[in-house]
């Protein structure tokens, strides 16, 4: 699906998909969105999913669709050192890195990991991912364990959730 293009009866797919940890403060913010997102309209072929579990049972959901995702949005908390409750987003490119990370990150999904660059990574690699992934990342604040989020984070929420939305319905234009 081209960026830009916009979902429709004809049958295109996205998928908008949460990642990561319940009860870890900030990085809750993949599975916390989750249950507004699924309370928005959408137009038919939007689905929206928590995909906090394991990267290789992922792999095995996508697998299982009867039909390809045209495009997938994952959002998620990730420490990247940017400044607290910023929100970025990016095209995943697709690249790989080398075959020793690519089995260190497989090794950690088997564990349980879940961290939105093992899917990344993972999906990648397995085929799962479809050509058009878009990423939208709030960078935490607080990493501890405990529920609720930290004034910054929550004054970001609804930006985030419009940037989600936005990616969903219009693409990512580079």
């Amino acid at each position: 699906m081209a960026a830009g293009s916009t979902p429709d009866a004809v049958g295109t797919r996205v998928l908008i998909a949460g990642v990561g940890y319940q009860f870890m403060r900030d990085l809750s913010v993949g599975p916390v969105l989750v249950p507004e997102l699924q309370r928005m309209d959408w137009p038919p072929g939007v689905e929206v999913d928590d995909w906090s579990i394991g990267p290789i049972h992922i792999v095995q959901r996508v697998e299982a669709q009867p039909r390809p995702y045209d495009r997938i949005v994952l959002f998620a908390a990730v420490e990247r050192g940017r400044e607290p409750g910023r929100v970025s987003s990016y095209r995943w490119l697709g690249n790989l890195p080398e075959p020793e990370e690519i089995q260190q990150r497989v090794g950690e999904a088997v564990m349980g990991v879940i961290h939105l660059d093992n899917l990344l990574i993972v999906g990648q690699q397995f085929g799962a991912l479809p050509a058009d992934v878009v990423v939208v990342e709030i960078e935490p604040e607080d990493t501890g364990w405990g529920a609720g989020f930290t004034p910054r984070i929550e004054s970001v929420l609804a930006e985030t959730v419009a940037t989600v939305r936005r990616f969903a319905l219009d693409g990512y234009d580079d």
